[in-house]
């Protein structure tokens, strides 16, 4: 999920383990916690663009990290407040909740988390974009209240819990969302006579009305959209696999590093001699039916007999385009 909602679970989480002891103390320092798993974005300055992907939401969102350096941020906020009535093993305690909660959340987005590191399973339940207001406006209301109340009031601790309740009611709730826009596509796909392998659905941007939906059938892949507000048929749109274009790179070790990563739904284009590898789990930049360019494409630069991958950059008028389509086409077809 974004920053702030790590943020604001991770304060809450801290206040409901030790606010009582040690009071907004506790939500400063679970908000800390619930930012430090995303630190691995700084692996991007100094790591090649596959590596980096792949190390992203991986160690450092793992449960191996937050059992690893709860003790450690534990010890050093208690040296930090030796004057607080909070033992060692409380702030290690809080520590923890706060770094396993992120990755637990993260678990539900698209990308998904490797919350089981070393091993490579990445966990993703696709019901949840990484910023949804339903989930974190709310959430931050409680929060507020609060802050406000003295640390052993009672209103205090109801507006967090209820602030947690809210919250965690909501992430659940979209699971059940993805399974019933999962059963609309699949009566689509019946009723038009397609015949799939596999279908891949996430909700689109800010949202869990209007949902996605990927699906293999063979030598293409189809994307379509439904809305629970959708008054017409659902409609999908073939984009060509190309596997083959990759050639003599099929085989190269970034190229199989990169299917690993897109749990094997790309595509491959070519533009003006350039092959680009898209990663289709994440949708295409805007909605438009005569749209090509996916939100995450990655070009291959041959070097030698070595290959070079550079992701494409995304640019604010792509996102406000898409934000206003998806506006539009959330309330219906």
């Amino acid at each position: 999920m974004d920053s702030l909602t790590q943020i604001i679970l991770g304060a809450a989480v801290g206040e409901a383990v030790l606010g009582k002891k040690v009071g907004n103390k506790a939500m400063l320092y679970g908000a800390i916690a619930g930012t430090i798993p995303d630190l691995d974005v700084i692996t991007r300055y100094f790591l090649d663009t596959v590596t980096a992907t792949e190390w992203h939401r991986g160690f450092s969102h793992s449960i191996f990290f937050s059992v690893l350096f709860a003790p450690v941020f534990g010890w050093l906020v208690w040296k930090i407040n030796r004057n607080e009535s909070a033992t060692w093993r409380e702030w290690s305690w809080l520590m923890f909740w706060g770094l396993f909660t992120h990755p637990l959340l993260d678990a539900f987005t698209t990308w998904g988390t490797q919350l089981f590191w070393p091993f490579k399973t990445r966990l993703a339940f696709q019901s949840i974009f990484v910023i949804d207001p339903l989930y974190t406006v709310p959430f931050i209301i409680f929060l507020i209240m609060a802050i406000f109340k003295k640390r052993t009031s009672v209103k205090r601790q109801k507006y967090v819990h209820l602030g947690l309740t809210i919250s965690t009611a909501y992430l659940l709730f979209t699971l059940v969302l993805k399974g019933i826009a999962f059963q609309r596509f699949e009566n689509a796909l019946m009723e038009q006579g397609i015949v799939y392998s596999d279908m891949n659905t996430r909700p689109a941007p800010l949202n869990t009305v209007l949902w996605m939906a990927n699906i293999d059938i063979e030598d293409a892949y189809l994307m379509g959209e439904y809305s629970f507000f959708d008054t017409k048929d659902v409609s999908f749109s073939a984009f060509p696999k190309n596997h083959e274009l990759l050639g003599k790179w099929a085989g190269h070790h970034k190229i199989e590093r990169l299917i690993k990563i897109t749990e094997g739904w790309y595509t491959i284009t070519e533009r003006e001699g350039d092959l680009y590898f898209n990663d289709l789990r994440f949708g295409l930049i805007s909605l438009d039916e005569n749209e090509t360019q996916f939100a995450f494409s990655y070009k291959l630069v041959p070097n030698g007999e070595d290959l070079i991958v550079e992701e494409r950059p995304k640019f604010k008028r792509d996102a406000k385009r898409l934000m206003t389509a998806l506006w539009k086409r959330m309330w219906g077809n």
